[in-house]
């Protein structure tokens, strides 16, 4: 019984199935966790005006892990490379064909690096607390170079990165382990649970745009409990590892973060954060670890959370660059997407892509402001991708009973419908908690500007509305007539 197992056979795609239940875990809290707590903490703290920021974290988990159903089950049914992109164009080909997921794709292209981008600006912010004279030009020049190592460390084969990351998500672990101890030594409830008059006034003016912008700063916080769904034809037995990686990343970080919210708000005055001459309102955590356990503390956990950042940034691109390429493969964006690497197997135009687009997104960044960034993502994300699935997740039920589902979402349909509910909160807030910047407007601009471009794509290709539709449904379980029969 003992001895070498075999190796994973491939995935139809092409792709080698070598990512275990463990190391799915590790790549979506890798992603999850990075610099996103340590630099949003302050920006929660000043849209909800005082400690009950913690609601926001709250609110964001149970966003979360109602939208990490939808991706469950969705994932498990339908285990390709794209996430997404497989989800919609399972769903919605019958009546639009392709433009879905020529949407989805269009859309990802530039939120998936972008997010990664603000990974990078929480970088050079936090490496500000150990180099204080470090100038914008150093600052932008130094986050390139972050840019371009994780293009380099992504340069090579998935078994290779799945060690990598297994290691970086301990460095994870270690960085907030250490700023929660740190906290709990010299914990001040009196500091953390005061909250201002009318905090939680429910009819008054300022507490639900607050609730919708710490919102959306607490799904940003989480964002990256589905990349291992956009992996689905590396993981190994998806139809189990999909669901539970995404579930125990969801709860894990969840406490996590709890710890870490509650704990800096014990420590580090509430009103340091919203001073932006104050080193609490850039790099929180390195003011809690210089207030309890002195400056040495401080810069060595200062470099744990730079490694923690990286690491964010490294799941975060190995993950989206596999977006554009089953949907160049299947046909539905530009063909040179669909090339992989000859030895190493990753899809190399969809890497450096978004690499680049990483490099613009962190620039812009860099020289705007953090929050309105995050509120411009998240916005852009909202139609194409969060509605547009969870529609699918309904409408793929209905019409394809015969898909094999491992996994069936808990108390359908309550979890879609709270998700629902929770993104169109985000949505519906985002011109007001982003005055000036109009980032509904933008982000029907961009999805406008997608119509225009499959219009353009589908008239090439003579595919629907200038052609036919094809329908795809691979994913379908086999009729009882053609499965195997059962052993003698």
């Amino acid at each position: 019984m003992s001895g070498t197992p075999p190796p994973a056979p491939p995935s139809p795609e092409g792709f080698v199935r070598r990512v275990g239940p463990f190391q799915a875990t590790a790549i979506n809290m890798s992603q999850m966790c990075g610099i996103g707590p340590f630099v949003t903490i302050p920006l929660m703290v000043a849209a909800f005006g005082g400690p009950q920021a913690v609601v926001g974290f709250v609110a964001g988990a149970v966003l979360a892990l109602c939208d990490g159903l939808v991706w469950a089950e969705l994932g498990a049914a339908m285990p390709g490379s794209g996430g997404s992109y497989v989800y919609l164009r399972q769903a919605f080909q019958y009546r639009t064909g392709r433009l879905m997921p020529f949407l989805f794709v269009w859309t990802a292209m530039l939120f998936i690096p972008l997010i990664m981008s603000t990974g990078v600006v929480g970088f050079v912010q936090y490496l500000s607390y150990l180099a204080p004279d470090l100038g914008r030009t150093s600052g932008d020049l130094i986050g390139l170079g972050v840019i371009a190592l994780v293009v380099i460390l992504l340069w090579r084969g998935i078994e290779h990165i799945a060690r990598i990351t297994a290691v970086m998500w301990v460095v994870m672990i270690a960085s907030v382990v250490l700023v929660i101890a740190a906290a709990a030594t010299h914990f001040s409830p009196h500091r953390a649970f005061t909250y201002p008059a009318g905090a939680f006034d429910l009819t008054s003016g300022h507490f639900w745009p607050g609730f919708a912008a710490g919102l959306t700063i607490g799904i940003y916080d989480y964002l990256g409990y589905n990349t291992t769904a956009y992996m689905g034809a590396e993981i190994k037995d998806p139809g189990r590892t999909l669901p539970r990686s995404i579930v125990f990343s969801v709860l894990g970080i969840m406490g996590i973060y709890l710890l870490l919210q509650i704990g800096t708000l014990g420590v580090v005055d509430w009103h340091r954060m919203t001073d932006p001459a104050d080193i609490a309102s850039t790099s929180v955590a390195s003011a809690v670890l210089e207030e309890t356990w002195g400056r040495g503390a401080a810069d060595t956990v200062t470099v744990l959370i730079l490694v923690t950042a990286f690491a964010s940034v490294f799941t975060g691109l190995l993950g989206g660059s596999r977006v554009p390429y089953d949907a160049a493969r299947d046909g539905v964006f530009f063909r040179p997407f669909a090339k992989l690497h000859p030895r190493h197997r990753f899809p190399v135009p969809g890497l450096a892509a978004m690499g680049v687009i990483t490099a613009i997104g962190f620039l812009i960044g860099r020289h705007t402001d953090l929050a309105t960034l995050i509120q411009l993502l998240t916005t852009v994300m909202v139609i194409v991708q969060a509605l547009a699935q969870i529609v699918a997740l309904s409408v793929l039920r209905r019409r394809r009973p015969t898909l094999d589902r491992p996994y069936r979402m808990w108390l359908y349909p309550l979890p879609s419908v709270v998700a629902l509910a929770g993104w169109c909160v985000i949505y519906g807030y985002a011109d007001h908690n982003s005055p000036g910047r109009h980032p509904i407007e933008w982000s029907l601009a961009w999805l406008a500007l997608g119509c225009a471009a499959f219009l353009i794509w589908a008239w090439r290709e003579k595919v629907w509305p200038f052609g036919g539709k094809e329908i795809d449904e691979r994913y379908d379980a086999a009729p009882a007539a053609e499965a195997e029969p059962a052993g003698t």
